[in-house]
């Protein structure tokens, strides 16, 4: 079994009956401040530019993004492959010039690109 479904495997059991009480208790909403406090980790970490730190702490938010998504998929919301897809799509989408139609731009044109892309998707949503 490689890693990451070593992971869903253990969140999974963590959610379980038989797992532990804490982590069957958290919901989308308890586990903001988690989120918060996981992402200022890893924003110190790569200020303090440690990395052993930062793998560590990029783990702590992994995990809670496998853990929001089986809290997700046990109330038949989403699952993890939904989230992996949609990103993906994401991805690819917003990024014409390396998916699509290769051409070379600055980074300063792919992000404008990246941000014409967001707008109208965002405007094309009800």
């Amino acid at each position: 079994m490689d890693r990451f479904h070593e992971l869903l495997s253990v969140v999974e059991t963590l959610r379980s009956e038989k797992g532990c009480p804490w982590d069957r208790k958290q919901t989308f909403e308890s586990l903001k401040s988690c989120l918060c406090e996981e992402t200022e980790e890893v924003i110190e970490a790569i200020g303090r530019q440690d990395m052993e730190n930062l793998c560590e702490e990029l783990g702590d938010l992994l995990f809670l993004i496998v853990m929001y998504s089986q809290i997700a998929r046990e109330q038949g919301v989403f699952s993890i492959e939904d989230v992996a897809e949609g990103a993906c799509r994401k991805m690819v989408r917003r990024h014409p010039h390396v998916f699509g139609n290769p051409r070379d731009l600055s980074p300063e044109e792919s992000l404008n690109l990246w941000n014409e892309i967001k707008k109208q998707e965002k405007d094309k949503k009800p």
